[in-house]
């Protein structure tokens, strides 16, 4: 299992707590400090079924220029650009199980479904 994280973010926390206590075996990326390839980042998006848009942190203060960035295929590469460039515009955490399932796990809903509870 890997999980991608900002250790100064809460949900990132409360995602590795919860591994943590159950015991799970993971692997931390902390994409800030390593960020994602182009080809990882279209591998994620191609597990979480979305496009990079929907995986964007809007309210960052650097995703101003995103904002009026057409959502298209067209742009896709843009927006996978941006994501490289700037990795704090990344949705966290973004959680990987052995299996190759992939979830945002920002809700004790979501991670109980990928442990397994």
């Amino acid at each position: 299992m890997e999980i991608w994280i900002n250790p100064a973010c809460s949900k990132c926390r409360a995602a590795t707590a919860a591994l943590d206590e159950a015991g799970v075996t993971y692997t931390v990326r902390r994409y800030l400090d390593d960020p994602p390839t182009a080809a990882e980042l279209e591998a994620v998006l191609t597990r979480l079924d979305l496009d990079p848009w929907h995986i964007t942190r809007l309210n960052e203060p650097a995703a101003t220029p995103l904002k009026t960035l057409p959502r298209d295929a067209a742009h896709r590469a843009d927006w996978i650009e941006a994501l490289m460039a700037d990795p704090i515009l990344i949705q966290r955490p973004i959680l990987t199980t052995d299996d190759g399932t992939t979830a945002i796990a920002r809700d004790q809903e979501t991670l109980s479904r990928l442990l397994g509870d």
